[in-house]
């Protein structure tokens, strides 16, 4: 085998790698809130893209869309059964009062962005 195909070989493995890592390895650290609200950037995302609230407490999720794309225009949770358009460059509260613990994903209106509550 030619030293050009080894070469090959050895990057499209390592290529492989790096994407499984990305997608099914890489795990964001929670943000504890304690406050009572979080900010939340829309940029690429969700930033912080996970984080925890305490049961029974109403939290306030302040969104900020930076993002011209029009896939991140709107947030759902819909354990909450919440949907709220995104505006560009303006501050959107949403409030939340999970009555039990677990892990709840919000996500765009086309749900290719995610993130997660989780409420203990």
């Amino acid at each position: 085998m030619s030293p050009d195909k080894i070469i090959v070989i050895i990057v499209g493995f390592l290529f492989i790698a790096f994407i499984y890592w990305f997608f099914l390895l890489k795990k964001s650290k929670a943000v504890s809130v304690s406050a009572g609200s979080v900010d939340i950037s829309v940029l690429g995302g969700y930033s912080p893209e996970v984080i925890t609230i305490p049961v029974g407490k109403t939290t306030r999720l302040n969104f900020l869309r930076t993002d011209p794309s029009s896939c991140l225009e709107e947030v759902v949770i819909g354990d909450f059964h919440i949907r709220k358009t995104l505006p560009l460059n303006e501050k959107v509260s949403v409030e939340i009062t999970p009555e039990k613990a677990g892990e709840y994903v919000y996500s765009c209106g086309m749900n290719m962005f995610h993130g997660k509550i989780i409420v203990k």
